[in-house]
């Protein structure tokens, strides 16, 4: 059973693990070596800043058996910046569960859309969760160059039903 919940300051180190093992292994197939580590950082375990770029975000963390398996943020501008999970349960259903709570959010908050810059191992799921491609890019990270997916998603805003 995955339960989604708000992010705290104590989740930063797993979260750093999970980005790590998600671009390292889960993402083998569409980008180099080289181009994972200098996507994942590897060589720095978890940056100084890592904890406050999750905190400045609406975060959201899933966890099986009280521990995180993945992870997204969304910014306040409605662009979902991070969005990873572990190899290891990828495709049980982690990240549309972290989805669908990201979804609500947002509407909540009465965004109008939401972007993304998407990976190509990403891009599938966020294209089956009715995500529009806008262009493909590529990006230089730490000297590589890897290729992803500028997306984006209309909204809805929740219409708020009166109290009877």
């Amino acid at each position: 059973m995955t339960r989604v919940r708000p992010y705290i300051a104590t989740d930063a180190p797993a979260l750093r693990r999970i980005f790590v093992e998600a671009v390292q292994v889960g993402a083998q197939a569409q980008y180099s070596a080289a181009q994972r580590d200098a996507w994942s950082g590897a060589a720095q375990h978890c940056p100084p800043d890592w904890g406050d770029r999750l905190g400045d975000h609406l975060t959201f963390v899933a966890e099986q058996h009280d521990n995180p398996v993945g992870f997204m943020t969304l910014g306040r501008d409605g662009h979902l910046d991070l969005a990873f999970v572990l190899p290891r349960v990828m495709g049980q259903g982690v990240a549309d569960a972290l989805h669908d709570r990201v979804l609500a959010e947002a509407q909540a908050r009465g965004l109008s859309r939401l972007t993304t810059e998407a990976s190509l191992r990403a891009q599938p799921f966020f294209q089956r969760m009715g995500w529009r491609l806008v262009t493909h890019q590529t990006v230089e990270i730490r000297g590589q160059k890897l290729d992803n997916a500028i997306m984006e998603k209309p909204l809805q805003a929740l219409r708020k039903l009166p109290l009877r």
